[in-house]
């Protein structure tokens, strides 16, 4: 993984000319930020004959990174889920949480038209969540830690 350092930043580089738009220096303070909150995730790894392996990041689904060994894929799927907690981090909004923290216990349910429901899947996948409920919780939860 390319990496340059400077006094207050650092840019994280994918490899690959796929990827190469996604060059991107973030404050220090804030990458050291985005490494410790990220350190914790869970990485799935499926192999793919002609990649080798793929990986996806548990937390986030739309995190996703390959490598020709196991090893490398790890390491470009944990850059890749460094960068969007950065990015995240920058606009003032909270990585998710590791999966291995705040374990939910709670349930709640809620009622919505046919057409609400229609609405909501299609903005949670855009969005890149799992699912309706994922991205309910994290925009209520968002807008009131804002508050």
């Amino acid at each position: 993984m390319a990496q340059r350092s400077a006094k207050s930043s650092r840019t994280i580089r994918p490899k690959g000319p796929a990827r190469e738009s996604l060059e991107r220096p973030f404050d220090a303070a804030t990458l050291r930020r985005a490494r410790e909150l990220t350190a914790d995730y869970r990485i799935i790894l499926e192999t793919e004959s002609e990649l080798g392996f793929v990986g996806h990041v548990l937390e986030m689904p739309g995190v996703m990174a390959d490598g020709r060994t196991p090893t490398e894929c790890v390491r470009e799927v944990r850059e890749a889920a460094t960068a969007a907690a950065a990015v995240m981090l920058e606009a003032g909004q909270s990585p998710p949480k590791p999966a291995t923290e705040g374990k939910r216990q709670a349930q709640l349910n809620l009622r919505v038209t046919d057409e609400e429901k229609l609405v909501l899947e299609q903005a949670a996948r855009q969005r890149g969540f799992r699912g309706v409920s994922e991205f309910v919780r994290d925009a209520a939860l968002t807008r009131a830690r804002s508050a």
